[in-house]
């Protein structure tokens, strides 16, 4: 059977030291650590990822590279007496995914769009990268789109900050 061009993108992602993708992320993560926490980029690096959650290159689209902090929370260490049960230092997580908190930290850049999903793009022992797809409503080739005109309604409005995104609802356990 005949593969398309996507699944050969996929296959390479899923065994990146096998493949020409491994080269290419440590070539990436050195530019990319010193790039600001959110940065909008012109195409998806995971082209066959960003198609299959809704992504299309046409006007009102954009492509938002979001890195996030890895591990638990890091919380100052009381000076006052406590004892150790209550001083609430270790073993602090938040109550969100970094994939969420990396969408809605899109969303505050880009407050006159709305985050349509995100994906995983790399990480390192310090920071997670995920890219954002994020549609303007407001954009009338949007409104015009039968498929994506939803987005437009009032009801829509703050996806990511209400768990409505496919990383929100996994959190709540909806999916």
């Amino acid at each position: 059977m005949v593969k398309s061009f996507y699944e050969y993108i996929g296959e390479a992602w899923k065994r990146p030291d096998e493949s020409y993708v491994g080269e290419l992320r440590r070539k990436r993560l050195v530019e990319w650590r010193r790039e600001p926490a959110v940065v909008r980029i012109e195409h998806p690096t995971r082209l066959d990822r960003a198609r299959a959650l809704g992504y299309k290159a046409k006007r009102g689209f954009i492509m938002v590279r979001v890195r996030v902090r890895r591990g638990g929370r890091r919380r100052p260490r009381p000076n006052k007496g406590r004892r150790p049960k209550r001083m609430g230092v270790h073993k602090i997580t938040p109550g969100k995914s970094l994939q969420r908190i990396a969408e809605e930290r899109a969303a505050r850049k880009y407050p006159n769009m709305e985050v349509l999903n995100s994906y995983w793009v790399a990480e390192d022992g310090k920071s997670k990268w995920f890219e954002v797809i994020m549609v303007e409503p407001a954009n009338p080739v949007i409104k015009s789109d039968k498929r994506l005109n939803w987005v437009c309604q009032p009801t829509h409005k703050g996806r990511a900050f209400r768990g409505l995104t496919s990383a929100g609802k996994k959190g709540r356990a909806l999916v």
